[in-house]
């Protein structure tokens, strides 16, 4: 039964964590839900605390002064709100509980500090828990597509839908009106011709009319 419970929290605990000890000074990064919005929130202090590190409860106490004010928050390493754990300082100290720092306030709370290889430490400060890796799945990833094309579409102007929905006309189509407009036109320039012919034809019969009678005349 103990094994089983330890393979379920080994299923939710993050793959790499920052290995963090008493006298760091860290900066984690939290999530935080107001409604239906999400803020990330940084506090950043020294560590006066660590508990179980190895296992899937792994919580570390971070202390700092706000205003003379001294402020203290539990972070659990693994859980899903706590984005970020970053070192920023390192210093020797000989205790796992550093409760004694309570009772010192300026120089007196300096500690001496270690070199440290800043970027190694910090490699993994930012992995997540296989909880927050199955949240992204296929459906909602192609929830999220559909969402964004919808938002695209409904960006698109007016006018670029009218040209999209007016059809689109093949050069056969065009070639057959300009033959049928030519053809239609013919017919009037016939009947054009037709009665200019008849006019002319009019005219030269009356001609040979007042001839004649200019002749009897005579």
């Amino acid at each position: 039964m103990h094994g089983l419970i330890l393979d379920l929290q080994n299923d939710y605990k993050k793959a790499d964590i920052v290995k963090v000890r008493s006298g760091d000074t860290v900066r984690v990064t939290q999530r935080i839900k107001e409604a239906s919005k999400e803020r990330l929130q940084v506090f950043e202090g020294l560590i006066i605390r660590t508990d179980r590190l190895n296992s899937l409860t792994a919580r570390i106490t971070v202390r700092k002064l706000t205003f003379g004010v001294g402020v203290e928050k539990s972070f659990l390493l693994h859980s899903p709100n706590v984005a970020k754990v970053e070192v920023v300082k390192r210093a020797k100290v000989r205790r796992n509980y550093l409760s004694y720092m309570r009772d010192r306030v300026g120089k007196a709370a300096r500690l001496k500090g270690v070199d440290f290889d800043k970027e190694e430490v910090n490699r993994f400060s930012s992995s997540q828990t296989p909880f927050e890796a199955a949240k992204d799945t296929p459906a909602e990833t192609g929830a999220v597509a559909e969402e964004e094309e919808k938002e695209i579409a409904d960006e698109t102007p007016a006018e670029d839908e009218a040209a999209a929905e007016t059809p689109v006309r093949s050069e056969e189509e065009e070639a057959g009106d300009d033959d049928d407009e030519t053809a239609g036109g013919e017919p009037a320039e016939e009947a054009k011709g037709e009665e200019e012919g008849a006019e002319d034809e009019s005219e030269t019969e009356q001609k040979p009319d007042a001839d004649t009678d200019k002749n009897e005349s005579a």
